[in-house]
C-alpha cells in the first residue's frame, strides 16, 4: 500500500468533513437552513468511505492505466471519463443501498429524489449521481495525491495519533447517531440554523 492506514484515516476525515460541508451548502441553497446532518460531529463517514473504496478499487484517474482492464486507455481524457463513469455507477448503487437500508431499519425516508428529472428509484438520479461523480473524479484526480503526500510528510507519530483519534471519533459518532435514528425512527436533529 502506498500510504499507511493512519494517513488514510486522516484523509477519510478530511473527505467526511467536506461531505458535511457540501450537504449543508446544498441545504442552505435549497431549503434555507443548515443542520447537523444526523451526526454529532461534522463528519459524514459515507463520503470518506466512498473515496477510500474508490482508491482501493480504482486508484486515481492517473493510475487507472496500470490496471490490466484499463491498459488501452492511453489518454488522460479516457482515464478521467472511465473514472467518472465508475464513480457514477458506485454512487448510484451506494445511494440506493443506503436509502433502502435506512428506510427498512429506521422507518423513514432518508432522502427522496422523485421530484428530480431522471430519478432511478427515489434514492438516486442521473443528475445527482453525475454531480457526485464529478466531485469524486475531481478530488481523486487533482487533490487526493497532493493531500496524501502532505500528510505523509508530517511526523509519523503525529500522523498515527491524529489518524487514530479521527477514526475513533468518526466511527463512534456514526454508530451513536444511527442508534438515535433507529431508536427514534426519525432523523437525528441535534441543531438547525435557519438562514432566511
Amino acid at each position: 500500500m502506498e500510504y499507511n492506514i493512519y494517513a488514510l484515516g486522516i484523509m477519510t476525515a478530511i473527505i467526511s468533513f467536506l461531505g458535511f460541508v457540501v450537504e449543508n451548502i446544498w441545504l442552505a441553497m435549497t431549503k434555507g437552513y443548515i443542520n447537523n446532518r444526523n451526526m454529532n460531529m461534522p463528519f459524514l463517514l459515507g463520503y470518506g468511505l466512498l473515496i477510500m473504496f474508490m482508491y482501493f478499487i480504482l486508484g486515481t484517474p492517473a493510475k487507472l492505466a496500470k490496471w490490466s482492464v484499463f491498459k488501452k486507455l492511453k489518454t488522460k481524457f479516457a482515464r478521467y471519463a472511465v473514472y467518472f463513469l465508475c464513480a457514477m455507477i458506485l454512487v448510484s448503487i451506494g445511494e440506493i443501498i443506503l436509502g433502502t437500508l435506512v428506510e427498512e431499519f429506521c422507518g423513514f425516508e432518508y432522502w427522496n429524489y422523485t421530484n428530480l428529472p431522471l430519478h432511478i428509484t427515489k434514492y438516486t438520479s442521473v443528475p445527482t449521481s453525475m454531480a457526485f461523480a464529478a466531485m469524486i473524479t475531481f478530488v481523486m484526480g487533482k487533490l487526493f495525491t497532493p493531500i496524501m503526500n502532505w500528510i505523509m510528510q508530517m511526523d509519523a507519530t503525529w500522523v498515527r495519533i491524529i489518524g487514530i483519534v479521527l477514526i475513533v471519533i468518526m466511527v463512534s459518532d456514526f454508530f451513536v447517531s444511527f442508534y438515535h435514528m433507529l431508536h427514534d425512527k426519525n432523523f437525528y436533529l441535534k441543531w438547525k440554523i435557519v438562514l432566511k
